[in-house]
């Protein structure tokens, strides 16, 4: 198991180039490229990427998923087009960095009109794994309270369609959505691919692993009696820290306890 830290925990303080950097400069070993913009979509830009990462493994890429993904879902030709077209550039900057994951939200459940539709969901989202596969890169859904895989019971459906499909635990999102992690862990089963970890305090508010009361060893515990062997990445939003050496010492936390049980 490899423990790491996302660019997302650095979204408005550093801009891509440099957050890259500077995980690298700390000696992380694995990390997750927050794709933030249509034109960090582009693949010039993960070219930069890689002149910045150094040693630096990257195991997923990640995108502000409402610019394209539910359009991927799309019925109008057009519209689903234009979708696949970003896509295709994310999936070249995936594997100029050496990605072999993509981090997916997949529809937006944002509106009053949406209604949910789980075989044909499924459908489509095998079809966007195979656009995926084909390009070298495995497409894993990630459980999002206000996106497609919103509760326990959903992976398992979509599994049916997509028996390859990846899954990422996403820490905080379970919290958000009411259901423990574990609920999600036995949806996912041996489908997990990679974690998103996060912490919160007594009061429910987010923060860094190792500043609140999340009890990682037993987390660890379990994904090592699953025989998980994927990354195990930080990824907080910007106002759950003040400084950034914050976010290195949450990473040497993750590291120790992981060494301990691993």
């Amino acid at each position: 198991m490899q423990i790491g830290i996302s660019t997302a925990s650095l979204f408005l303080r550093l801009y891509n180039e440099d957050a890259i950097a500077l995980i690298s400069e700390w000696g992380v070993q694995t990390s997750e490229v927050f794709l933030t913009s249509f034109c960090e979509y582009e693949p010039r830009f993960s070219e930069t990427l890689m002149k910045k990462k150094g040693n630096l493994n990257v195991n997923s890429v990640h995108v502000l998923n409402t610019q394209f993904e539910p359009q991927l879902f799309a019925e109008h030709p057009r519209v689903k087009a234009d979708a696949y077209s970003w896509l295709d550039k994310v999936l070249s900057s995936a594997n100029i960095l050496g990605a072999k994951n993509y981090t997916f939200h997949a529809l937006a459940r944002l509106k009053s009109t949406f209604k949910e539709n789980l075989e044909k969901s499924g459908e489509k989202l095998k079809e966007v794994f195979d656009h995926c596969k084909e390009r070298g890169v495995r497409l894993c859904l990630e459980n999002v309270e206000w996106a497609l895989y919103n509760r326990p019971g959903l992976f398992k459906i979509f599994r049916k369609h997509c028996p390859d499909l990846g899954a990422v635990l996403d820490i905080k999102q379970a919290l958000i959505s009411g259901y423990s992690y574990g609920e999600y862990l036995d949806d996912m089963g041996g489908s997990l691919a990679y974690v998103h970890a996060s912490d919160f305090d007594e009061n429910g508010k987010k923060c860094l692993p190792g500043k609140g009361c999340f009890n990682f060893e037993e987390l660890f515990k379990r994904l090592k009696d699953s025989g998980f062997d994927g990354a195990v990445l930080i990824e907080n939003y910007n106002d759950d820290y003040s400084e950034l050496k914050e976010l290195k010492d949450s990473y040497d936390y993750l590291s120790e306890k992981a060494e301990k049980i691993f």
